[in-house]
C-alpha cells in the first residue's frame, strides 16, 4: 500500500478518505469491515490474511454438516465485493509485515485475526502421539492448510473428547456418523476417506462439571441423540450426582437447563459406567451391531494421558478423576472426589480452549490471551490508547460466543474507530 500519510498511524484524514488496513477475514474481521463501510461511508478497506481465501474461522471451523451456518459467507461476499474493499491473501502479519510498518501506511488498523493457538491441559502424557487439541481435528476434516497432514488414529475402538462446548460436540458427532452421511456435506475428501475406514466403535465426551452447567446447546444436544445408527446414552448416577440443590436452583432459574435436564433423563440408564469397563455396552441394535455409542459423561476430569501398552509413544488411556460438585448456583465448580477411572482411547481429543497470540509491538493481555484494549480501541499498559491501532473478534474478547457475538462487537470497534476519525 502507498504511504496514506496517516502521522504515524494516526486515525486522521485530513480531508481524504480515510484508509484502514483489516488483519484478519473471520467473522470479527468481515463484520468490522461491514459496519465500518457504513459508518465511514468514504473509508477504503484493506483485509489482509494469511490464508488465499477469506472467511476464516467460517471456511475452517464450522461443521461440514452445518451449512446452514455457513450461509454468512454470502453476507461477507457482499462486503469483499465492494469497490471500497480490496483483499490481500497469503499476507501473514508478523512475518510478512509488521504493524509498526501497517500503521505507517494506514489511518488506522484493526487487529482482527482471532485465536490461533490452544490452551494446553498441562496433563502427563499430553505429548503422546494421538493425544490432538479439537482445534487440530476440526482444521483436519474441514481442510485447513496446517493440518491437512494431522493424520488421527482412527484405528482404536475409542475415543474420549474431553469438553462439552459445542466445538467438542462437533467432533463427537463427526466420529460418530456414517460415512454416507458424512459424503453429503463439504467434509475435506482426506478426512472423509480416513473416515471410512474408521474402526471407532465408542466416543466418550467428558466434562468435568455436571450436566447442568454443560456449554453446549439444546440444538446440538438433541442432534446428537437422533443421530442415525448411533447409541446415545447418559450414565444415570452422573446425572444424578449433577442434581446437587444448586443445580436444581439453576434448573428451575434457567428453561434451557431445566429442558436439557428433561432430555438427558429421557437416555439415562443404570449401570452404563459399569457396561463400559466389563465390555457389555452395546450398540445401537444390541449386540454385534454395526452401529456406535456416543457416551455423555460427567463429573470427570483428565489427570494424565497414559501410554499404550503396545506402543508407549502412543495413548492408549486417559485417567480421569471422579468429581462432585460444590458451590452456589450458577458458581458450582468441580472438586474431585479421589477416585479414579481409567477410560480406554486410542485417540484423545482436548476442546478446552483457543488462545490468542501476541504481536509484536501490539499491547498484550498475556492473562487473558487478548490484545490489550478497550472497547475495541488499543491500549498500552497505562491505559492509554495506541493511536490508530484497534481490535475485534476473538483477539478482543477472547475465544467465546456464536459467529453472531461478532456483530454488537464490531459495532462497537467500528464506533470507537468512527469516532476517532471523525475527531482527526
Amino acid at each position: 500500500a502507498d504511504d496514506a500519510g496517516g502521522g504515524g498511524g494516526g486515525a486522521t484524514t485530513a480531508g481524504r478518505a480515510a484508509r484502514v488496513a483489516i488483519v484478519g477475514t473471520g467473522p470479527g474481521g468481515f463484520y468490522t469491515a461491514k459496519y465500518l463501510l457504513k459508518s465511514v461511508p468514504d473509508a477504503r478497506v484493506d483485509l489482509i490474511d494469511r490464508f488465499p481465501t477469506p472467511f476464516g474461522l467460517v471456511r475452517y471451523g464450522v461443521a461440514p454438516d452445518h451449512p446452514e451456518v455457513k450461509n454468512v459467507v454470502n453476507d461477507f461476499s457482499e462486503v469483499a465485493s465492494d469497490p471500497r474493499v480490496s483483499f490481500w491473501g497469503g499476507v501473514e502479519v508478523g512475518r510478512d509485515i509488521g504493524v509498526d510498518e501497517l500503521r505507517r501506511h494506514y489511518d488506522a488498523v484493526v487487529l482482527a485475526y482471532g485465536a490461533q493457538s490452544d490452551r494446553s491441559m498441562g496433563l502427563p502424557g499430553e505429548d503422546l502421539r494421538g493425544v490432538h487439541s479439537a482445534r487440530e481435528f476440526v482444521g483436519w476434516y474441514n481442510g485447513h492448510p496446517d493440518f491437512a497432514e494431522l493424520s488421527p488414529n482412527l484405528d482404536c475402538e475409542d475415543v474420549v473428547v474431553v469438553g462439552h462446548g459445542n466445538v467438542a460436540v462437533d467432533c463427537a458427532r463427526v466420529l460418530c456418523k456414517s460415512v454416507d452421511e458424512l459424503r453429503k456435506t463439504d467434509i475435506a475428501d482426506h478426512a472423509l476417506e480416513a473416515l471410512s475406514r474408521s474402526r471407532v466403535r465408542r466416543v466418550h465426551l467428558v466434562g468435568r462439571r455436571g450436566h447442568v452447567q454443560a456449554a453446549f446447546t439444546m440444538k446440538e444436544l438433541r442432534e446428537c441423540t437422533k443421530l442415525a445408527g448411533v447409541r446415545f446414552v447418559v450414565d444415570a448416577d452422573e446425572l444424578q450426582r449433577g442434581r446437587t440443590p444448586a443445580s436444581m436452583k439453576e434448573i428451575d432459574t434457567h428453561r434451557v437447563r431445566k429442558r436439557m435436564d428433561a432430555l438427558l433423563a429421557q437416555h439415562a440408564e443404570s449401570g452404563v459406567v459399569s457396561a463400559l469397563h466389563d465390555g457389555s455396552l452395546a450398540p445401537a441394535g444390541g449386540s454385534g451391531a454395526a452401529g456406535r455409542v456416543l457416551l455423555t459423561r460427567f463429573l470427570l476430569s483428565p489427570a494424565a494421558f497414559l501410554p499404550s501398552d503396545a506402543d508407549p509413544a502412543a495413548v492408549g488411556a486417559v485417567s480421569m478423576t471422579v468429581n462432585r460438585l460444590v458451590g452456589e448456583p450458577d458458581a458450582q465448580r468441580a472438586e474431585s472426589m479421589g477416585v479414579e477411572e481409567v477410560v480406554p482411547a486410542g485417540l484423545a481429543l482436548t476442546s478446552i480452549g483457543y488462545k490468542s497470540e501476541p504481536l509484536d509491538g501490539v499491547p498484550f493481555d498475556a492473562t487473558r490471551h487478548t490484545v490489550r484494549n478497550a472497547g475495541g480501541r488499543v491500549v498500552d499498559d497505562a491505559g492509554a490508547p495506541v493511536v490508530g491501532l484497534y481490535c475485534a473478534g476473538w483477539a478482543k474478547r477472547g475465544p467465546s460466543g456464536i459467529i453472531g457475538t461478532n456483530i454488537p462487537d464490531a459495532r462497537e470497534t467500528v464506533e470507537a474507530l468512527a469516532r476517532d476519525v471523525a475527531s482527526g
